[in-house]
């Protein structure tokens, strides 16, 4: 059942002695998923503030809202395609070329978006095109991430595992810092009008040179040590997808639930905040939109800070047990996030904002390492970006809609009890599973 090596053999020596530097190791796997996330967060962002006004008819906002988070939702369906279909290369050809192919997926895909006509200009034409690129927006990311993941965690040192799984990471608040910062910037120097005719398509374009910088770094690189030993071996299996599935289905299954928790919460802290914040009230906050997003820029400072560090204390206490506590304050900040929310003060709002982005760079900093660490080299890129993006669609490509009718329907405390069932799921799974930490890959 094992493929003849894809990678020759003189090739494959000459990664076994050409390592990547610490230095590149961080900055690859960094840049790579913050370009991403930023180009997914754009389009987070814009789902809220723009998109239900020029890609949808109009008549009911709650219903083009509605409308606009469902064309959101697309990206997180097509991610674990994407994560099948980039696995199967990353699993058999090598992590390297993998990584510069999502690149430029999504980076087309984002570029693409910003150049769309509207729905005034084409009719039904218009959603439909953007669901498409929002398509494949989510078949990159889906390749994405297992990707960076692997490239940091096979070139770490054995006890430095979570922190190297850590950079990667990081990403996802800074790709969110700056997603939201050029649409604050925009809407300072614009108008509404110029802001919904043009302005918005600013982010989408500009991102190809972000791209260009992202492969730039990614074509440098060399091949990470641990696969080119499985491709020199011969290893490497024919279908990873099948493999997955018939050897590894429990790990597959655990590393999603592990992953959901993380997901809610972030889209419930994200999109679905925004979403609630900006409301005029009596439904929602009645801030201003350029108030909120300054606020979610702070809160998301303390995503980033916890996120190392959080690693770190994986590596010092192990996955398991970290997770499991981090997994249990997220239970009470659950509990306790309604009430933090809709207290009516600006300061309490900014408080719940900065809890709930802690909380998050807490228990996304050790999923690095983690996800990965739950699967053999031969199907390591295939399982941990499987596990991480179908978990995408359980905790997250939901997460704003349910989180939103919920509110509509029975009020904002059950949005409470949404996250914390979710949260339990997650422990749960970390219950039935077991530490990873001192496994060699």
């Amino acid at each position: 059942m094992q493929a003849t090596p894809i990678t020759p053999e003189l090739e494959a020596d000459a990664y076994l002695v050409s390592q990547n530097s610490r230095g590149k190791v961080i900055v690859a796997s960094l840049i790579g998923t913050a370009i991403e996330f930023f180009d997914f967060y754009i389009y987070a962002t814009a789902a809220v503030i723009v998109f239900p006004h020029i890609f949808f008819p109009q008549g009911d906002p709650t219903a083009a809202t509605l409308q606009s988070l469902a064309t959101f939702a697309i990206a997180f369906i097509a991610r674990p395609i994407g994560s099948a279909l980039f696995g199967h290369f990353g699993d058999r050809v090598g992590r390297k070329v993998t990584l510069v192919a999502s690149l430029l997926t999504m980076g087309i895909s984002t570029v693409v978006i910003g150049l769309l006509p509207t729905y005034n200009s084409i009719g039904v034409f218009a959603p439909l095109l953007l669901a498409l690129a929002r398509f494949g927006q989510g078949l990159g990311l889906g390749g994405e991430w297992g990707g960076a993941a692997l490239l940091a965690t096979e070139n770490a040192p054995a006890k430095k595992r979570a922190l190297y799984g850590s950079f990667p990471q990081l990403g996802a608040p800074i790709g969110f810092f700056f997603a939201n910062g050029m649409f604050l910037l925009l809407s300072w120097l614009l108008t509404d009008q110029q802001f919904i005719e043009w302005g918005w398509r600013v982010p989408f374009v500009l991102s190809a040179a972000l791209v260009l910088i992202g492969l730039y770094v990614r074509v440098s690189l060399h091949e990470t040590p641990v696969f080119a030993k499985i491709a020199k071996a011969g290893k490497q299996v024919k279908v990873p997808i099948a493999r997955l599935f018939s050897k590894h289905l429990k790990a597959t299954l655990l590393g999603t639930f592990i992953m959901v928790a993380t997901y809610t919460l972030f889209y419930i802290m994200t999109v679905y905040t925004l979403t609630y914040g900006t409301t005029p009230k009596p439904v929602g906050l009645g801030i201003a939109r350029n108030d909120f997003l300054l606020m979610l820029m702070i809160g998301v400072v303390g995503f980033g800070v916890l996120v190392p560090i959080a690693g770190q204390m994986a590596d010092s206490f192990g996955r398991r047990k970290t997770m499991i506590g981090i997994t249990l304050l997220m239970i009470v900040f659950a509990l306790n996030f309604p009430a933090m929310l809709s207290a009516g003060s600006i300061s309490m709002v900014m408080l719940c904002l900065l809890c709930g982005f802690i909380v998050m760079g807490m228990t996304f900093g050790p999923m690095g390492a983690l996800l990965p660490e739950l699967f053999p080299t031969e199907v390591r890129y295939t399982g941990a970006s499987f596990s991480y993006n179908v978990a995408s669609i359980l905790g997250a490509s939901v997460a704003p809609y349910i989180a939103t009718w919920l509110t509509t329907h029975y009020g904002l405390f059950y949005v409470g009890v949404y996250l914390a069932s979710m949260a339990t799921l997650t422990l749960i799974a970390l219950l039935l599973s077991k530490e990873t930490r001192d496994q060699s890959l």
